[in-house]
């Protein structure tokens, strides 16, 4: 069973610990890997994404004292253990975050927006070689608009909306379905909304 399978009481909200344990983007990448692909070991896990065994252990030790990853019970020996996702998605709200989650939430949020970005660059190697279905139904879109942080919020939420009422069809998976990322990303353009001291 994947991450996606779980219901959504299977959400968690992060807390400041949790934020400081993924305010890293390869353990972000590796609590994705597991979620879209199931358990795995420190093996596995290396050899996926190209580091060391040694670090991908270090890194999966710390994604469970964070309470984000867990051993796969009855699987492996003592010499090789299993761990999956113990949660479908991890939620941070920096509109309802403590003073303290919002600092660490920066460091966290900072790490997401990296780790989208280097999915989007190996999605974009692919492109060439996609079914010309998948072609079809793809979208790379980027839009300018002029927006307050209000009108922002609002939009995001309603995106939010429609992505979970897709996630959480009822029904059963349908045939011909493929794990597919849905990036959403608004953010000031560049270099427009820092405070004036922000470069000095």
């Amino acid at each position: 069973m994947t991450a996606s399978d779980l219901p959504p009481r299977h959400d968690v909200e992060l807390g400041t610990a949790a934020l400081r344990v993924l305010a890293h983007p390869l353990r972000l990448t590796v609590l994705a890997l597991l979620r879209e692909r199931g358990p795995a070991t420190a093996t596995h896990v290396a050899d996926e994404l190209g580091i060391n065994p040694g670090a991908a252990s270090y890194h999966l030790r710390r994604l469970a004292a964070g309470g984000l990853i867990e051993e796969e019970p009855d699987r492996g020996t003592g010499r090789e253990r299993w761990w999956r996702s113990v949660h479908r998605q991890s939620v941070h709200d920096p509109a309802t975050a403590t003073a303290e989650q919002c600092d660490t939430g920066r460091a966290y949020t900072q790490a997401v927006a990296e780790v989208a970005a280097d999915r989007l660059h190996r999605a974009a190697r692919e492109v060439p070689l996609l079914p010309e279905d998948w072609l079809r139904a793809t979208a790379y879109g980027d839009f300018l608009l002029r927006l307050t942080p209000e009108d922002t919020s609002r939009m995001r939420d309603e995106i939010f909306e429609v992505i979970t009422r897709y996630r959480d069809r009822s029904g059963g998976v349908p045939e011909g379905t493929s794990p597919v990322f849905v990036q959403v990303q608004a953010f000031p353009a560049p270099g427009t909304a820092l405070p004036p001291d922000a470069g000095a």
